[in-house]
Parts: structure tokens; sequence; C-alpha cells
């Protein structure tokens, strides 16, 4: 395994202190995993506190020429933080501090580290709010989201990641700092912060981000619709597009997943139901009410069994614990889960869950379904496990399988979860060579020694082992 050499080490040692340095296996054993199916430890991991502490250390490892890549929280699902290469981790656990919030203004400045979540606590009081809000919400950091163009439940009206950051302070791979957008819109040039949110730390790493930050709705009324058969429950969301209505959230649980949410979460979802769809409206009180007798027409057009609206906020609350916490109620059935992330059109719905189906029988696995509806971003989770010979590999690949239905209907490969190292293959089947070479050479541009986050995102045909760097000899990293 490729070693940090001692003279690299003590130098980021005198940069970030010697407790914000590790490199005992036993430590970074922690670092070599995400929320995904994916590993690759790193050779050390450092934790900056400012940006000038990230630029000096970026500057360190160009010198020694060893490959760099960023981590948040972890909880990415696509291998995104996962040091391929080895080399050096930057974890911004300690970069944790919201530096402004201006709510005169509508934004807030904050570091990489900070938590989601907390940017809404933070202002709840005040009537305002963060609007992504990705079902790791309480984990995840901003850092992360930012990489990965993270999405959430309420995509559907508000947008992802990309449209809630207005500007980015970045350090490149040689340590220099750039700032990009501010606090007014609209600012003249090039979009360099569209280009850098959703990059996954290929370009850059980020070391401060400027949010949009929005007020509370006067209403919000959340809405429980129960089926008996899944295709019912997606072609719902195809009758409520059709009649003008845009919901913040539609999310769908198949009735494998709402079985599991429910004897986890007790959040009152019935146990004998195919699927249900969880259905969000917010804004000006008369608007609301109009848009709720709307949904219950089209539900019920639908053939949904029984339609429920949260009667206060504890039941509306409840409701969405179930969802946000889908995933460990999975955990306490299967040991082992792989969750996919491919989008589909609207119209596509239900044929995509009759072909999931379909893939499921094919490889004998099981597959229970939880997915934003609304905006067709499917979340189909294969059980599975590890300890069977053969079982993850029989995962990835049904899970393949769906992501290239997924781009045969008019779909992509991704909505929220970022391409990683786990989808990287599949992006010469969802762009064109042009397009990928197009991609190479922006890439290139920020990061011309391809030592940030390699073997992430664009393909390369190669394998794992490939991808690390060839044999290093002198004053730097012994590869």
């Amino acid at each position: 395994m490729p070693m940090i050499a001692s003279e690299l080490k003590q130098r980021l040692v005198d940069i970030a202190g010697g407790r914000g340095v590790l490199d005992r296996p036993e430590d970074l054993l922690l670092y070599e995993y995400d929320g995904g199916v994916d590993k690759g430890r790193p050779d050390l991991v450092v934790f900056p506190r400012t940006t000038a502490e990230v630029a000096a250390i970026l500057a360190a490892a160009k010198e020694s020429r060893v490959p760099v890549v960023g981590r948040g929280a972890g909880t990415g699902l696509s291998g995104g933080a996962i040091p391929r290469a080895g080399g050096l981790m930057v974890a911004f656990a300690r970069m944790n501090r919201m530096l402004d919030i201006d709510l005169p203004s509508e934004r807030a400045v904050v570091q990489p580290g900070v938590v989601n979540l907390d940017i809404t606590l933070a202002v709840q009081p005040q009537k305002y709010f963060f609007a992504p809000d990705p079902s790791s919400q309480k984990a995840c950091t901003i850092g992360g989201n930012v990489a990965e163009n993270a999405g959430g439940p309420h995509t559907l009206a508000y947008g992802v990641t990309t449209n809630h950051v207005l500007g980015l302070e970045c350090v490149t791979p040689d340590g220099t700092v750039f700032n990009t957008g501010g606090k007014e819109p609209d600012h003249p040039g090039y979009d360099l912060t569209g280009l850098l949110t959703g990059s996954e730390g290929t370009m850059a790493l980020v070391t401060k981000v400027i949010v949009r930050l929005m007020r509370q709705p006067e209403m919000v009324k959340t809405i429980l619709a129960i089926y008996d058969s899944n295709e019912d429950a997606g072609d719902t969301v195809a009758e409520i597009t059709a009649r003008g209505i845009t919901p913040v959230a539609v999310e769908m649980l198949d009735g494998v997943m709402l079985r599991m949410v429910e004897e986890a979460t007790h959040a009152g979802y019935p146990m004998d139901a195919a699927a249900v769809l969880l259905i969000e409206l917010e804004g000006l009180k008369e608007a609301v009410e109009e848009q709720v007798e709307q949904v219950r027409e089209a539900c019920l057009a639908s053939r949904a069994r029984e339609f429920r609206v949260a009667r206060s906020t504890g039941e509306r609350d409840l409701l969405w614990k179930g969802r946000k916490n889908a995933f460990g109620a999975v955990g306490r059935v299967s040991p082992f889960y792989y969750v996919q992330d491919g989008v589909v059109p609207r119209m596509q719905i239900a044929r995509t869950l009759h072909y999931i189906n379909g893939v499921s029988k094919r490889y004998g696995l099981t597959i229970s379904n939880i997915f934003h509806a609304g905006d067709g971003n499917m979340h189909p989770i294969i059980l599975f496990d590890a300890r069977k010979p053969g079982e993850l590999k029989q995962a990835q690949r049904a899970g393949e399988d769906i992501l290239e239905y997924c781009i045969s209907v008019g779909g992509s490969i991704t909505g929220e979860h970022g391409v990683g190292m786990e989808k990287m293959e599949l992006m010469s089947k969802q762009f064109s060579g042009e397009t990928l070479d197009m991609m190479r050479r922006l890439k290139a541009l920020f990061d011309p020694e391809g030592r940030l986050n390699p073997g992430k995102l664009l393909p390369t045909g190669k394998g794992c082992i490939e991808i690390r760097q060839p044999a290093i000899t002198g004053a730097g990293t012994v590869y």
C-alpha cells in the first residue's frame, strides 16, 4: 500500500497541527467507505481549519505529486469521497462555522463542514429555511451537497442544490484560492458556480458557500394516498401533472418498502397496501386548500383506495419521519443493501416499476422502491447479503440493468447521488464521445495533473488498480 513520505507528513502536521492529521491504520479504516458499497483507503487524512490551511495542504500535495480527495460527512452513495487512488484525504469536519446569516438579503455564508439541517435550524425562529433537504440532511454537509449537487424530496418545486448556491470560495489542486458568484444575483461572466456545483470534487475543493434562504410558506398540507397497485400510484403522478398542479413533493413507497418503514417508525402507513404516495402542498392558504381538492380528484381518478390529509404538524412530521428514515428501516431487514439513483420521465414511472420488478425476478433479489415520483427520480433499493459469494456482484449488475433502462426511456443515470466511481463507466452510454471529451478538457483546465479525486465521474475503461498513480521517486510519495 502506498505511504505518505515522512517529509510531507511533517509538513501537513505543521499546517494542521498534530491532532489534525491521521495516519494510523485503525484510524484510516473509518475513511475508506461512504454510504455506498465501494471502498478505498487513504494513506493519510488531514483536517484543515481555514481556507489558508487548505491552500497550503494542496500546495504541499502538488509538490509531492500526491492524489487528493475531499470528504464531508461520508454520507454519499456513489463513492464520490472514496480515495480510489489512495493518497491524501482532506476532511472538512473542522470547517463547520456559519460565517454570516443575512436575513434581509435572504443569504447565508457557511463553511463546507456545516450540516445541512443546521442552516434551517439557525433561521427557523425567523421563519426562514434552506430548501435542499436530502434524506441524510441531519448528517450530510454543505460541501458534499455542493460536490454532488444533492437533491431531496422537495426538489420538485424548489430544485436541487445548484438552484440555491449563489457563490463559492474554492482552492485548485495547486493551492490557488478563487471566488465565484456572490450574494448578488446574476453576476456577469461564465457561470463557474454552476460548473463547479456537481463536479464531485474533481476540479477544486470548496471552502466557503453562499446559499439562498427562503421564507417559510403560510400553509403546508401533507397527504397520504394509498393504492392497491404500483401502476396506479405511478399513473397518479402523470395525472397530477396533467392537471397543472405542482406539489412541493411527491414521494412514492412501494409495498415492500412501506412495510419495512412502518415496522421501524410506526408512521401510520398501511401494511397491506401495494404503494403509497406522500404528497405535500404549500403556499398561500386559499391556494393550498384548493389544490388539496384537485389532488384528491387526481388520486381518486387514478384508483387510490384512500386519501388522507395530515391533521396536525405532529402527524405530518411522523409521515416524513417514515420517509426520511427509510434507509435505516431497510437495515433492520437486510444486512446489506444497494441504493440506485436513476431518473425517468414521469410518464415512464409505471413502466419502469414494472421493469424493476422483472430485474428482481431475473436476479433473484428483493428490490424495494422509494423515490421522488414528482420528478421521476427512482431509488430502487436492492437487498443482498455480501457474505454470500457473488451476491454483491449480482446486486451491482441488477443496478446497472436498471440504469441502462432509465437511459433507454429518455432518462439519466443519476438525479442526486452523483456519478462517483459507481456509475462512471455508464457515462459513455449517457453522453457522446465528443461531449465526454469536452468534459475531460474542462477538468484538465483546473486539474492538469489529474490528481484531484482521480478515477471519478468520467469513464476510463480501467479497473481500480490501474487508476492508482505510477511510481514516483525522490522527495514525494512512493507509489
